[in-house]
Protein backbone atom coordinates (compact mmCIF):
# COMPACT_ATOMS: atom_id res chain seq x y z
CA UNK A 1 0.00 0.00 0.00
CA UNK A 2 1.30 3.24 -0.81
CA UNK A 3 1.81 5.57 1.41
CA UNK A 4 -0.23 9.35 1.68
CA UNK A 5 3.09 10.76 1.66
CA UNK A 6 4.51 9.07 -1.20
CA UNK A 7 1.22 9.29 -3.26
CA UNK A 8 1.51 13.24 -2.74
CA UNK A 9 4.93 12.90 -4.03
CA UNK A 10 4.25 10.60 -6.85
CA UNK A 11 1.07 12.80 -8.27
CA UNK A 12 3.04 16.02 -8.09
CA UNK A 13 5.69 14.85 -10.12
CA UNK A 14 3.44 13.36 -12.93
CA UNK A 15 1.33 16.91 -12.81
CA UNK A 16 4.31 18.75 -13.22
CA UNK A 17 5.71 16.27 -16.35
CA UNK A 18 2.07 15.83 -17.88
CA UNK A 19 -0.13 18.37 -17.51
CA UNK A 20 2.40 21.01 -18.81
CA UNK A 21 1.06 24.13 -16.57
CA UNK A 22 -0.59 24.64 -13.48
CA UNK A 23 -4.59 24.28 -13.75
CA UNK A 24 -5.21 28.43 -13.80
CA UNK A 25 -8.80 28.70 -15.80
CA UNK A 26 -12.00 27.38 -14.90
CA UNK A 27 -14.48 26.13 -18.03
CA UNK A 28 -15.47 29.18 -19.21
CA UNK A 29 -12.59 31.19 -18.96
CA UNK A 30 -11.26 28.07 -21.43
CA UNK A 31 -13.95 28.35 -23.63
CA UNK A 32 -13.83 31.96 -24.11
CA UNK A 33 -10.03 31.71 -24.66
CA UNK A 34 -10.87 28.47 -27.42
CA UNK A 35 -13.49 30.51 -28.84
CA UNK A 36 -15.94 28.13 -28.42
CA UNK A 37 -19.04 27.84 -26.05
CA UNK A 38 -19.04 26.57 -22.73
CA UNK A 39 -21.43 24.12 -23.68
CA UNK A 40 -18.93 22.49 -26.31
CA UNK A 41 -15.92 22.97 -24.36
CA UNK A 42 -17.82 20.50 -21.44
CA UNK A 43 -18.73 18.39 -24.08
CA UNK A 44 -15.32 17.18 -25.57
CA UNK A 45 -14.31 17.40 -22.10
CA UNK A 46 -16.49 14.29 -21.15
CA UNK A 47 -16.14 13.11 -24.34
CA UNK A 48 -12.45 12.42 -23.84
CA UNK A 49 -13.47 10.61 -20.20
CA UNK A 50 -12.89 12.87 -17.94
CA UNK A 51 -15.08 13.74 -14.98
CA UNK A 52 -16.52 17.88 -15.79
CA UNK A 53 -17.21 19.32 -12.45
CA UNK A 54 -20.46 20.84 -11.87
CA UNK A 55 -18.85 23.85 -10.74
CA UNK A 56 -18.42 26.39 -13.48
CA UNK A 57 -15.93 28.28 -11.48
CA UNK A 58 -13.80 25.29 -10.54
CA UNK A 59 -9.85 26.17 -11.84
CA UNK A 60 -9.21 22.79 -13.59
CA UNK A 61 -7.75 23.67 -16.44
CA UNK A 62 -4.39 24.22 -18.20
CA UNK A 63 -3.35 26.79 -21.05
CA UNK A 64 -2.77 23.10 -22.97
CA UNK A 65 -6.52 22.65 -22.44
CA UNK A 66 -7.40 25.29 -24.33
CA UNK A 67 -4.73 24.45 -27.19
CA UNK A 68 -6.29 21.06 -27.59
CA UNK A 69 -9.67 22.35 -28.09
CA UNK A 70 -8.05 25.04 -30.65
CA UNK A 71 -5.93 22.00 -32.24
CA UNK A 72 -9.06 19.68 -32.59
CA UNK A 73 -11.31 22.93 -34.50
CA UNK A 74 -8.17 23.37 -36.19
CA UNK A 75 -8.99 20.33 -38.40
CA UNK A 76 -11.05 21.03 -40.97
CA UNK A 77 -13.84 17.88 -41.14
CA UNK A 78 -13.98 18.19 -37.51
CA UNK A 79 -14.50 22.03 -36.91
CA UNK A 80 -17.58 21.77 -40.01
CA UNK A 81 -19.04 18.65 -38.09
CA UNK A 82 -21.84 18.57 -36.38
CA UNK A 83 -21.97 18.54 -32.26
CA UNK A 84 -22.22 14.54 -32.30
CA UNK A 85 -19.43 13.94 -34.64
CA UNK A 86 -17.13 16.06 -32.46
CA UNK A 87 -18.34 14.26 -29.76
CA UNK A 88 -18.01 10.77 -31.17
CA UNK A 89 -14.23 11.94 -32.22
CA UNK A 90 -13.24 12.97 -29.16
CA UNK A 91 -14.78 9.86 -27.53
CA UNK A 92 -12.77 7.61 -29.08
CA UNK A 93 -9.40 9.27 -28.96
CA UNK A 94 -10.33 8.95 -25.00
CA UNK A 95 -10.91 5.49 -24.66
CA UNK A 96 -7.96 4.46 -26.67
CA UNK A 97 -5.65 6.65 -24.76
CA UNK A 98 -7.20 5.88 -21.32
CA UNK A 99 -6.74 2.49 -22.14
CA UNK A 100 -2.95 2.79 -22.74
CA UNK A 101 -2.70 5.05 -19.83
CA UNK A 102 -4.22 2.16 -17.18
CA UNK A 103 -1.31 -0.10 -18.00
CA UNK A 104 0.96 2.75 -18.77
CA UNK A 105 0.92 3.98 -14.65
CA UNK A 106 2.57 0.57 -13.45
CA UNK A 107 5.93 1.47 -15.73
CA UNK A 108 6.02 4.94 -14.36
CA UNK A 109 5.30 3.60 -11.06
CA UNK A 110 8.12 0.20 -11.65
CA UNK A 111 10.42 3.25 -12.60
CA UNK A 112 9.89 5.08 -9.93
CA UNK A 113 10.26 2.55 -7.13
CA UNK A 114 13.67 1.16 -9.22
CA UNK A 115 15.73 4.34 -9.25
CA UNK A 116 14.29 5.12 -5.67
CA UNK A 117 15.78 2.12 -4.20
CA UNK A 118 19.18 2.58 -6.50
CA UNK A 119 19.69 5.46 -4.74
CA UNK A 120 19.36 3.94 -1.16
CA UNK A 121 19.07 5.73 2.00
CA UNK A 122 20.71 9.14 0.85
CA UNK A 123 19.17 10.06 -2.29
CA UNK A 124 16.26 12.88 -2.65
CA UNK A 125 13.30 10.30 -2.96
CA UNK A 126 11.58 13.68 -4.00
CA UNK A 127 13.67 14.71 -6.70
CA UNK A 128 14.46 11.39 -7.91
CA UNK A 129 10.51 10.54 -8.12
CA UNK A 130 10.70 14.26 -10.28
CA UNK A 131 13.46 13.19 -12.72
CA UNK A 132 11.76 9.33 -12.87
CA UNK A 133 8.82 10.78 -14.14
CA UNK A 134 9.29 13.40 -16.29
CA UNK A 135 12.17 10.72 -17.91
CA UNK A 136 10.11 7.72 -18.29
CA UNK A 137 7.05 10.15 -19.42
CA UNK A 138 9.09 11.15 -22.40
CA UNK A 139 9.92 8.25 -23.23
CA UNK A 140 6.81 6.87 -23.62
CA UNK A 141 5.34 9.56 -25.21
CA UNK A 142 8.16 9.03 -28.14
CA UNK A 143 7.30 5.50 -28.26
CA UNK A 144 3.33 6.20 -28.38
CA UNK A 145 4.58 9.01 -31.33
CA UNK A 146 6.07 6.63 -33.17
CA UNK A 147 3.92 3.72 -33.52
CA UNK A 148 1.32 6.05 -34.04
CA UNK A 149 2.93 7.36 -36.71
CA UNK A 150 4.09 4.02 -38.08
CA UNK A 151 0.18 2.59 -38.13
CA UNK A 152 -1.16 5.32 -39.63
CA UNK A 153 1.03 5.08 -42.11
CA UNK A 154 0.12 1.88 -42.92
CA UNK A 155 -3.69 2.68 -42.51
CA UNK A 156 -3.02 5.35 -45.26
CA UNK A 157 -1.84 2.92 -47.50
CA UNK A 158 -4.11 0.41 -47.17
CA UNK A 159 -6.80 2.98 -47.87
CA UNK A 160 -5.50 4.45 -50.88
CA UNK A 161 -3.80 1.44 -51.85
CA UNK A 162 -7.31 0.40 -54.92
CA UNK A 163 -9.08 3.70 -55.62
CA UNK A 164 -7.94 6.11 -53.43
CA UNK A 165 -9.84 7.91 -50.46
CA UNK A 166 -13.42 6.59 -50.23
CA UNK A 167 -16.58 8.44 -50.23
CA UNK A 168 -17.67 6.87 -47.58
CA UNK A 169 -16.67 4.32 -44.85
CA UNK A 170 -17.60 0.91 -46.42
CA UNK A 171 -14.55 -1.16 -47.84
CA UNK A 172 -14.61 -4.97 -48.90
CA UNK A 173 -12.81 -6.60 -46.62
CA UNK A 174 -11.97 -9.99 -44.72
CA UNK A 175 -12.53 -10.06 -41.38
CA UNK A 176 -11.71 -12.54 -38.97
CA UNK A 177 -12.43 -14.01 -35.03
CA UNK A 178 -10.09 -16.23 -33.34
CA UNK A 179 -11.48 -17.47 -30.23
CA UNK A 180 -9.99 -19.69 -27.32
CA UNK A 181 -11.78 -22.73 -26.02
CA UNK A 182 -12.86 -23.03 -22.91
CA UNK A 183 -11.67 -19.66 -21.49
CA UNK A 184 -14.61 -19.38 -18.66
CA UNK A 185 -14.15 -22.61 -17.46
CA UNK A 186 -10.32 -22.36 -17.20
CA UNK A 187 -10.18 -18.74 -15.88
CA UNK A 188 -12.03 -20.46 -12.63
CA UNK A 189 -9.23 -22.39 -11.86
CA UNK A 190 -5.95 -19.85 -12.98
CA UNK A 191 -4.04 -17.61 -10.35
CA UNK A 192 -4.11 -14.05 -11.69
CA UNK A 193 -0.45 -14.23 -12.44
CA UNK A 194 -1.25 -17.62 -14.58
CA UNK A 195 -4.01 -15.72 -16.05
CA UNK A 196 -1.96 -12.85 -17.48
CA UNK A 197 0.63 -15.65 -18.79
CA UNK A 198 -2.09 -17.12 -20.56
CA UNK A 199 -3.53 -13.75 -21.99
CA UNK A 200 0.16 -12.20 -22.64
CA UNK A 201 0.83 -15.80 -24.98
CA UNK A 202 -2.45 -15.41 -26.79
CA UNK A 203 -2.07 -11.64 -27.64
CA UNK A 204 1.77 -12.21 -28.48
CA UNK A 205 0.94 -15.53 -31.37
CA UNK A 206 -2.23 -14.05 -32.45
CA UNK A 207 -0.59 -10.35 -33.16
CA UNK A 208 2.39 -12.21 -34.76
CA UNK A 209 0.52 -14.17 -37.08
CA UNK A 210 -1.92 -11.87 -38.09
CA UNK A 211 1.11 -8.25 -38.63
CA UNK A 212 3.24 -11.23 -40.74
CA UNK A 213 0.58 -12.52 -42.92
CA UNK A 214 -0.51 -8.64 -44.35
CA UNK A 215 -3.56 -8.57 -41.74
CA UNK A 216 -4.07 -6.16 -38.69
CA UNK A 217 -5.77 -6.35 -35.37
CA UNK A 218 -9.16 -4.59 -34.72
CA UNK A 219 -8.97 -5.53 -30.84
CA UNK A 220 -8.60 -8.12 -28.38
CA UNK A 221 -11.64 -8.69 -26.02
CA UNK A 222 -10.19 -10.77 -23.41
CA UNK A 223 -10.10 -14.52 -24.83
CA UNK A 224 -11.06 -12.99 -28.86
CA UNK A 225 -9.12 -11.06 -31.12
CA UNK A 226 -10.56 -9.91 -34.36
CA UNK A 227 -8.70 -9.24 -37.31
CA UNK A 228 -8.78 -7.86 -41.19
CA UNK A 229 -6.97 -8.15 -44.34
CA UNK A 230 -7.45 -6.46 -47.69
CA UNK A 231 -8.33 -10.05 -49.36
CA UNK A 232 -9.33 -13.42 -48.20
CA UNK A 233 -6.44 -15.40 -49.18
CA UNK A 234 -4.49 -12.78 -46.79
CA UNK A 235 -7.06 -13.63 -44.20
CA UNK A 236 -7.14 -17.51 -44.33
CA UNK A 237 -3.08 -17.56 -44.49
CA UNK A 238 -3.82 -15.68 -41.12
CA UNK A 239 -6.04 -18.24 -40.00
CA UNK A 240 -3.97 -21.26 -40.61
CA UNK A 241 -0.64 -19.73 -38.78
CA UNK A 242 -2.76 -18.80 -35.72
CA UNK A 243 -3.60 -22.65 -35.86
CA UNK A 244 -0.29 -23.67 -36.60
CA UNK A 245 0.96 -21.46 -34.32
CA UNK A 246 -0.91 -22.29 -30.99
CA UNK A 247 -0.50 -25.60 -31.79
CA UNK A 248 3.28 -24.91 -32.04
CA UNK A 249 3.61 -22.91 -29.13
CA UNK A 250 1.39 -25.17 -26.79
CA UNK A 251 0.58 -22.33 -24.44
CA UNK A 252 -2.77 -21.41 -25.20
CA UNK A 253 -6.12 -23.38 -25.21
CA UNK A 254 -7.35 -24.88 -28.69
CA UNK A 255 -8.91 -22.13 -30.80
CA UNK A 256 -11.60 -21.66 -33.13
CA UNK A 257 -11.19 -19.31 -36.23
CA UNK A 258 -13.66 -18.37 -38.76
CA UNK A 259 -13.57 -15.17 -41.63
CA UNK A 260 -16.03 -13.79 -44.17
CA UNK A 261 -15.53 -11.64 -46.60
CA UNK A 262 -17.61 -9.03 -48.36
CA UNK A 263 -18.76 -4.96 -47.27
CA UNK A 264 -18.29 -3.58 -44.12
CA UNK A 265 -18.54 -0.19 -42.22
CA UNK A 266 -15.40 1.10 -41.27
CA UNK A 267 -16.17 3.47 -38.17
CA UNK A 268 -13.13 4.80 -35.80
CA UNK A 269 -11.18 2.10 -36.45
CA UNK A 270 -13.73 -0.79 -35.82
CA UNK A 271 -15.85 -2.52 -38.26
CA UNK A 272 -19.45 -3.24 -38.29
CA UNK A 273 -21.85 -5.03 -40.88
CA UNK A 274 -23.41 -8.70 -41.20
CA UNK A 275 -20.03 -9.60 -42.60
CA UNK A 276 -18.89 -9.18 -38.94
CA UNK A 277 -21.90 -10.63 -38.03
CA UNK A 278 -21.14 -13.79 -40.05
CA UNK A 279 -17.76 -14.24 -39.14
CA UNK A 280 -18.59 -13.87 -35.29
CA UNK A 281 -21.20 -16.69 -35.69
CA UNK A 282 -19.49 -18.81 -37.74
CA UNK A 283 -16.83 -18.81 -34.96
CA UNK A 284 -19.27 -20.23 -32.69
CA UNK A 285 -20.36 -22.56 -34.42
CA UNK A 286 -16.61 -23.60 -35.32
CA UNK A 287 -15.04 -27.06 -33.74
CA UNK A 288 -12.18 -26.65 -31.40
CA UNK A 289 -8.97 -26.48 -33.89
CA UNK A 290 -10.70 -25.77 -37.05
CA UNK A 291 -11.52 -23.24 -39.25
CA UNK A 292 -14.74 -21.66 -40.82
CA UNK A 293 -15.45 -19.35 -43.74
CA UNK A 294 -18.63 -18.00 -45.30
CA UNK A 295 -19.64 -17.91 -48.68
CA UNK A 296 -18.25 -15.05 -50.10
CA UNK A 297 -14.46 -16.23 -48.72
CA UNK A 298 -15.36 -19.54 -50.13
CA UNK A 299 -16.39 -18.45 -53.36
CA UNK A 300 -12.56 -16.41 -54.07
CA UNK A 301 -10.76 -19.02 -52.38
CA UNK A 302 -12.04 -21.39 -54.76
CA UNK A 303 -9.16 -22.90 -56.99
CA UNK A 304 -6.29 -21.53 -54.58
CA UNK A 305 -3.78 -24.62 -54.62
CA UNK A 306 -2.43 -23.52 -51.37
CA UNK A 307 -6.25 -24.26 -49.50
CA UNK A 308 -8.37 -27.03 -48.94
CA UNK A 309 -11.87 -26.23 -48.86
CA UNK A 310 -14.77 -28.49 -47.94
CA UNK A 311 -18.44 -27.41 -48.26
CA UNK A 312 -20.75 -28.19 -45.02
CA UNK A 313 -24.54 -28.17 -43.93
CA UNK A 314 -26.23 -25.20 -43.35
CA UNK A 315 -26.62 -24.18 -40.46
CA UNK A 316 -28.82 -21.84 -38.37
CA UNK A 317 -27.87 -19.78 -35.99
CA UNK A 318 -29.13 -16.32 -33.82
CA UNK A 319 -29.61 -13.34 -36.91
CA UNK A 320 -29.27 -15.88 -39.60
CA UNK A 321 -31.96 -18.59 -40.75
CA UNK A 322 -29.50 -20.46 -43.21
CA UNK A 323 -26.01 -20.11 -42.56
CA UNK A 324 -23.67 -22.66 -45.19
CA UNK A 325 -20.00 -22.57 -43.62
CA UNK A 326 -16.87 -23.98 -45.08
CA UNK A 327 -13.97 -26.08 -43.52
CA UNK A 328 -10.87 -24.34 -44.52
CA UNK A 329 -7.45 -26.32 -44.45
CA UNK A 330 -3.90 -26.17 -45.80
CA UNK A 331 -3.78 -28.09 -48.93
CA UNK A 332 -2.25 -31.68 -48.37
CA UNK A 333 -4.31 -32.00 -44.57
CA UNK A 334 -5.37 -35.45 -44.38
CA UNK A 335 -9.15 -35.30 -43.90
CA UNK A 336 -10.50 -35.85 -40.25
Amino acid sequence: MVSHERAESVRSAAEASLLAGRRRYNRNEVAEKAEVSPELARRLWVSLGFPASADDSACDYTDADIVAIQRFREVGILAGADARQQAATARTIGQTMARLAEWQVDLVLDEIDRRVAAAGADGDRDQITRTATAETVALLESLLSYAWRRHLDAALSRNLEESGPAADSTRVLAVGFADMVGYTRLTRHLHPDELSTLLEAFESTTNDAIAENGGWVIKNVGDEVMFAAESPLAAARIALALQESTMTVGTTPELRVALAYGPVLQRFGDLYGSVVNIAARLTGVARPGTILVDDGAAAELDGEKELNIRHLRSVRVRGFNRLRPHLLRRNGKAES
